[in-house]
């Protein structure tokens, strides 16, 4: 896998997948796009990844926001294909994954950045870490999913604001409306991220993409549905066998068969 823009590696059934143009504060372009879309396959398809974390290189920012100067010469249908492009290939492709991915948010998340972290299912921050939608400043509007999830996540009136103001709250800021789960230093940032997600694989794997699968229907009319379908499922699978076993045992479960 040849990837210009990003540096890839697993440890321990982790992908880390690090957005790596820190001379450009990690901004997001058609290169980006493309190299994040191909990370995003291996995924979905090594069974030696249980999960991935996507982060920015450098100290000072996660994805300072899209390369501006792709902008200009886009007209209508044009930037209608680049929010298409965008959410097709990789932000809906990272949300639906049928295995876990957290972002570690080490500085800055603007613009097309905190939409990248807020489609991973759910995320860390450095104390140094900036949020924000400020597209309003260029006469935009986010267009990789940002006013959908962003209203998920914090509810319909802060979004507005944030939004409408196109302010930076701060990574303690964001974790009181709910846009983070924790908090760390710069330098633990990774780990912490990690010892999550060592705690997360251990789980049934089946089990980790239907909760994935249902919490991302949450909300819908068919949410309900989703899950009680999702729910009968895991009867007829050897995870959930081994794990009522194990209970029933006194045993720690032991999961081995990998997501598909």
């Amino acid at each position: 896998m040849q990837l210009n823009t990003l540096l890839f590696n697993i440890e321990n059934g982790i992908a880390i997948i690090t957005i790596n143009r820190p001379d450009k504060m990690n901004a997001l372009n058609a290169d980006v796009i493309q190299d994040l879309s191909a990370a995003m396959d291996e995924v979905y398809n090594n069974n030696e990844i249980r999960s991935a974390i996507i982060t920015g290189s450098g100290a000072k920012a996660f994805v300072a926001g899209a390369d501006i100067s792709e902008f200009l010469s886009l007209d209508s249908a044009g930037g209608a294909a680049l929010a298409k492009t965008g959410q097709d290939q990789v932000f809906d492709k990272i949300e639906n994954c049928p295995k876990p991915v957290v972002a570690a948010v080490n500085g800055f998340a603007l613009g097309g950045g905190c939409e990248l972290a807020m489609c991973c299912h759910f995320r860390l921050a450095s104390e140094n870490a900036k949020f924000g939608q400020p597209e309003v400043n260029l006469g935009l509007i986010p267009g990789y999913g940002g006013t959908q999830r962003l209203t998920a996540l914090v509810g319909k009136g802060k979004a507005m604001e944030l939004c409408m103001t196109a302010s930076m709250p701060n990574a303690q800021e964001a974790l009181a409306m709910g846009l983070v789960n924790h908090v760390t230093t710069a330098e633990t940032l990774l780990e912490r991220t990690k010892e999550i997600l060592n705690v997360i694989q251990t789980k049934s794997p089946m089990a980790l993409a239907k909760v994935i699968d249902c919490i991302n229907h949450a909300g819908t009319t068919a949410g309900y549905t989703n899950e009680i379908k999702h729910f009968g499922e895991c009867f007829g699978t050897p995870e959930m066998k081994e794990g009522v076993t194990a209970f029933l045992e006194k045993r720690k479960a032991v999961f081995v068969t990998p997501t598909v």
